[in-house]
């Protein structure tokens, strides 16, 4: 399925997604990242990940389920992982992961296990976007999904980059979400 050749429209999209996706960790680090932490940057994979866009002072740590990626922690975020104890990271970065995950509700959950209490996730996903690797691709999630998925979280922000001319179908989300500090009552 890779060596389908892709669209111009396909192209065209890949390059506004990684564009966002660059600006976003731009805007964040700049925006969240003022004292010293832990930073979880799942599936790095070939891309810059996390690294470049945070001072030095935040520690990044990779995660992936390919063992020859080379990370930090290997591992299925779509389960738990308990060589990872609860309230480890200050951030949580997932850009392009959870639609090539077969469990989303249980990456949510381990991402909601790991992160600490007022602790930083910056997630991003494609909807309308192609099959693409890392296969399985299995998922595309509307602003709703995302929202549904997140629903322990309290949403800072939800961003849709739009498609042009098309209404209602957007390439790509961005999602900033913050743990609470204490569980949040109809949720708990």
């Amino acid at each position: 399925m890779d060596r389908v050749q892709p669209s111009e429209q396909d192209v065209k999209f890949l390059s506004m997604i990684r564009s966002n996706v660059r600006e976003f960790m731009r805007r964040v680090a700049h925006q969240y990242a003022h004292h010293p932490g832990r930073l979880l940057d799942i599936a790095p994979q070939v891309h810059e990940g996390a690294r470049p866009f945070f001072p030095p002072y935040i520690t990044v740590e990779t995660f992936d389920i390919d063992p020859t990626a080379g990370c930090t922690y290997t591992g299925d975020i779509s389960r738990t992982n308990e060589f990872i104890p609860d309230n480890t990271f200050d951030f949580v970065v997932c850009t392009e992961v959870l639609e090539h995950t077969l469990n989303p509700w249980g990456a949510a959950h381990e991402i909601w296990r790991i992160l600490r209490p007022g602790g930083m996730l910056f997630c991003s996903t494609p909807f309308n976007f192609r099959i693409h690797g890392p296969l399985p691709d299995c998922w595309r999630f509307t602003e709703h999904g995302l929202r549904a998925l997140f629903a322990r979280f309290e949403i800072i922000e939800l961003k849709a980059l739009e498609t042009p001319d098309r209404p209602l179908m957007p390439i790509h989300y961005t999602v900033v979400a913050r743990k609470p500090e204490a569980p949040l009552s109809n949720h708990s």
